[in-house]
């Protein structure tokens, strides 16, 4: 079993920036992690992925140019920055891993998830 752990989030306002961070532990060996949000009344979403041997990225549309992922900590963390923040932005932000593999681009193969952290951006 694969254990996420995310810590940060909070309130902000608009334009402001804010960091995301999620610790992962345990085995089958992760081959991508990611971010996805859920908006109050929303399906979930992907915001942004990386490959865990590659560092390749993708996002999505509405926070590209916006929002970096990267990997730390012998690649076992996984970051997300979150800058030029939008009212649209607020959303339960949820950490994910995928031990499935083809998973750069492909938001159905994530199998492990957080608890999941708030970001609120107010004006």
């Amino acid at each position: 079993q694969v254990q996420l752990v995310e810590s940060g989030g909070g309130s902000v306002q608009t334009g402001g920036s804010l960091s995301l961070s999620c610790a992962a532990s345990g085995s089958p060996a992760v081959a991508c992690m990611a971010w996805f949000r859920q908006a109050p009344g929303k399906e979930r979403e992907g915001v942004a992925i990386i490959g865990t041997s590659t560092g390749v990225t993708h996002y999505a549309g509405s926070v590209k140019g916006r929002f970096t992922i990267s990997l730390a900590n012998a690649k076992n963390t996984v970051n997300l920055q979150l800058s030029s923040l939008k009212s649209e932005d607020t959303a339960v932000y949820y950490c994910a891993a995928s031990t499935l593999g083809a998973c750069i681009a492909n938001w159905q193969r994530f199998n492990y998830w957080g608890q999941g952290t708030q970001v609120t951006v107010s004006s």
